[in-house]
């Protein structure tokens, strides 16, 4: 079987212009991380049948595959179109079509949202605190709490001694019960650098009034400069928002853009047809399982800002959030908006029948195909670790010379 081709130059027409689109490339994980286009989303081969319906909800919708050489794209394509997928075609030459035209390559997984960490970072000056830095406020026993936003499991694993578990999207709802003292310095971790910096701004975007900074390179600056990490905790944040942080989150999603809409106009956007719209519950899992809206799937706020292409890989699709509680749903949805997408937050809908189960979840790729990730586990490599530190660094420098991204920090 033979792919119809579209061109390098044209793919990034339709990404410059917020046209639908979802560049796939289909190698394993850890072929992928080795470089791709900024706004390319994996998909292996062998996960097609698995993950494209949930990925990539509207069948008509331009898919365009690459590989580097290997051959894999004519039988992706049939696999596609299999499942009814009418519009798909392979990227001319490949990735290395793409790299001949004077296009960037991009490394490691997540990368443009990594990417849009570091310009945040860059444009607000987010404030940070170095792991040395941390190490004296804790044997002084200093008036600081440390939170770190990573997911549960992340936390378990490894973490700063002392440190609480409130993962990325639960921090503006969270901080008012995890600081009450507006004298309290809140420092913010996650294993590297994006979702500290994400996560520090949200809380400064939405005026908590206590002294905020990120931990400099999170768990991995922490190990790099010799200090120990604690394992096995289980300390959870309690819910608990500081004064008016609902209607200041609401005004942080407002200045970016965001447009909270009601059912009526959510079931207009569903009849779009021709237009990809991904709809998303940002809760905690336990939440989502006790009650949700019908068609939306689980995405914790602050992995989905992280994961954002492996969630909705058509780029320049809508997104519309729900939180029964609003707050999780508009920093998030800020965050997106701010990335490029049209985003939408929900009001209401629970007082409604609700759906009731766990979480989708999919099986997760053999190890062997999967990128090993410099800031999980405990035995990664301090070069590596190091190495990941010195590619994010470069990425403000690399979107730039990229100029697809159309980011803007508020």
């Amino acid at each position: 079987m033979t792919a119809t081709t579209v061109s390098p130059q044209d793919v990034r027409s339709a990404l410059m212009l917020r046209q639908e689109i979802a560049l796939l490339d289909i190698r394993h994980e850890a072929q992928f991380a080795t470089g791709h286009p900024l706004f390319a989303a994996n998909m292996a081969g062998e996960r097609i049948a698995l993950e494209a319906e949930l990925r990539l909800p509207r069948k008509d919708v331009p898919v365009v595959l690459y590989d580097d050489g290997e051959g894999l794209v004519s039988a992706a394509k049939g696999q596609f179109e299999a499942l009814g997928y009418s519009n798909v075609r392979a990227l001319a030459d490949g990735l290395q079509g793409w790299r001949l035209a004077g296009y960037e390559i991009f490394a490691d997984v997540n990368s443009y949202a990594k990417a849009f960490g570091e310009l945040v970072e860059s444009r607000r000056h987010t404030p940070s605190l170095s792991a040395d830095e941390v190490a004296s406020l804790i044997e002084e026993n200093a008036n600081i709490a440390i939170l770190d936003v990573r997911r549960f499991d992340e936390y378990a694993t490894m973490n700063i001694p002392g440190s609480v578990s409130v993962p990325g999207a639960e921090l503006v709802l969270r901080a008012g019960r995890a600081a009450p003292d507006p004298d309290t310095t809140v420092i913010v971790n996650c294993a590297g650098r994006t979702r500290s910096i994400i996560g520090t701004q949200s809380l400064i975007n939405a005026g908590l009034p206590n002294k905020v900074r990120a931990l400099r390179n999170g768990t991995i600056g922490w190990t790099l400069a010799r200090h120990s990490l604690e394992h096995g905790a289980g300390r959870r944040g309690e819910s608990g928002p500081f004064e008016g942080a609902g209607d200041k989150a609401r005004d942080v999603a407002y200045r970016a853009g965001v447009r909270h809409i009601g059912l009526r106009d959510l079931a207009m956007l569903e009849a779009a047809t021709h237009r990809t719209l991904y709809r998303f519950d940002v809760r905690e899992a336990d939440e989502y399982a006790a009650g949700h809206l019908a068609g939306f799937h689980h995405y914790a706020g602050g992995q989905l800002v992280q994961e954002i292409d492996m969630a909705a890989p058509v780029r320049g699709a809508r997104i519309v959030l729900t939180d029964n509680r609003s707050i999780r749903a508009d920093m998030t949805a800020s965050w997106l908006a701010q990335m490029g997408w049209e985003a939408y937050v929900l009001e209401g809908g629970y007082d409604g029948t609700l759906d009731i189960g766990p979480p989708l979840v999919l099986p997760k790729p053999d190890p062997a195909q999967r990128y090993r990730r410099p800031y999980e586990g405990t035995d990664a490599a301090e070069q590596a670790m190091q190495a990941y530190l010195e590619w994010e660094y470069g990425l403000v420098e690399q979107l730039r010379r990229d100029g697809t991204h159309g980011f803007y920090v508020i």
